[in-house]
């Protein structure tokens, strides 16, 4: 019997709408290998909904994604937006969707692929085998906590934010990582700046007393200052890294770029319960937008994270991840990967070449 899942698309902006069509030709002919039905509902999101509604998340948007098995999320943002006043960007309109949704967890995995392992700045003795999985914790912490402001003060401008995290808000994130790293290699090392800041001293007490309920787990802390040197200087030392919204924010890019491109590095964001959101960690590269030059791998291999942990589909996610193996070593690469020797293409000759390899 055909399994059925309905798919909210949110192509966004930039080089959203290109990225994202490769998705869908990608899921529909895995679909047909496997069958599974995708019913695909596209809504606005980021810029182009304040274009269209002057809202970066109508309220129909959150709607139509709470009523579906799964979000599939391009990119938003762009330069034309970049003067509005913050509550009017586009990156508010991604802020709220995941609050609208309660996805508390990101899951950003580093890899390196063989194929691509000299695009990287890095040397390959630092890098080769590398394989990090970041989780994030993505409602709490200094983007969400209150008050925050910017006001006169004594002839002054004074802006501020305040980081906070609830004792159960480290939890959940906290069981989320350990429980990866369980699937993984076993280790775990939670990222704080416990040192200076209380708000991270509550943070490392939380994941401590958690560590004695995965036995399994080797548990380690790191201050955020070292552990960005530490992904830079030998990343092989990490397995799973667990840390709030904030520092994760800044580390998974951190992580991203060992991989010598952020155009292939895809995330999903977990809730407790509902449709996850999948997507790439690149931005919308305005730039390039419909000129059929950017990369659709980080949305392909998005879209495989959105079968394997949203939809409970591992032999489709197996299929796209083999795909994407298989054009590598074909040799095909958009020009942020190019490499002396291998065939450039473009956003749809790679799409065309990701489906010869799966039919």
């Amino acid at each position: 019997m055909t399994q059925q899942f309905r798919i909210t698309l949110l192509p966004g902006d930039g080089i959203g709408p290109e990225i994202i069509a490769v998705a869908v030709d990608v899921l529909n002919a895995v679909g047909a290998k496997l069958d599974l039905q995708f019913v695909f509902t596209e809504a606005p999101i980021g810029g182009c909904a304040i274009d269209a509604t002057g809202n970066p998340l109508p309220d129909e948007t959150l709607e139509t994604c709470r009523q579906s098995d799964a979000v599939l999320l391009a990119a938003i943002g762009g330069y034309k937006w970049d003067s509005l006043p913050r509550a009017q960007r586009p990156e508010t309109g991604l802020l709220g969707l995941r609050a609208g949704l309660s996805l508390f967890a990101n899951l950003r995995p580093a890899i390196i692929l063989p194929q691509l392992i000299d695009a990287s700045s890095l040397k390959r003795d630092v890098i080769e085998g590398v394989d990090i999985m970041v989780v994030r914790e993505l409602t709490g912490g200094i983007y969400f906590g209150q008050p925050r402001g910017v006001f006169d003060a004594e002839g002054d401008q004074r802006g501020f934010n305040t980081m906070v995290y609830h004792g159960s808000e480290v939890d959940r994130i906290g069981r989320v990582a350990f429980e990866a790293a369980q699937k993984r290699q076993g280790r775990l090392c939670s990222v704080d700046k416990a040192n200076v800041l209380e708000v991270s001293q509550l943070w490392r007490d939380r994941i401590t007393a958690l560590a004695t309920e995965y036995t399994d787990v080797e548990l380690s802390h790191m201050y955020v200052d070292n552990a960005a040197m530490q992904l830079l200087r030998w990343p092989k030392q990490f397995d799973t890294i667990v840390t709030g919204n904030l520092f994760g924010d800044i580390l998974s890019d951190a992580a991203a770029m060992l991989t010598g491109s952020i155009g292939m590095l895809p995330s999903a964001s977990l809730g407790a319960s509902g449709p996850g959101v999948f997507e790439p960690v690149h931005g919308s590269a305005p730039d390039i937008a419909g000129e059929d030059k950017a990369n659709p791998l980080a949305q392909v291999l998005s879209a495989a994270m959105m079968l394997r942990y949203g939809l409970s589909q591992p032999e489709g996610a197996a299929m796209i991840e083999t795909a994407v193996d298989t054009v590598l070593d074909q040799g095909y690469r958009t020009g942020d990967i190019m490499a002396e020797g291998m065939t450039a293409v473009g956003c749809k000759a790679m799409g065309q070449a990701l489906l010869k390899a799966l039919n």
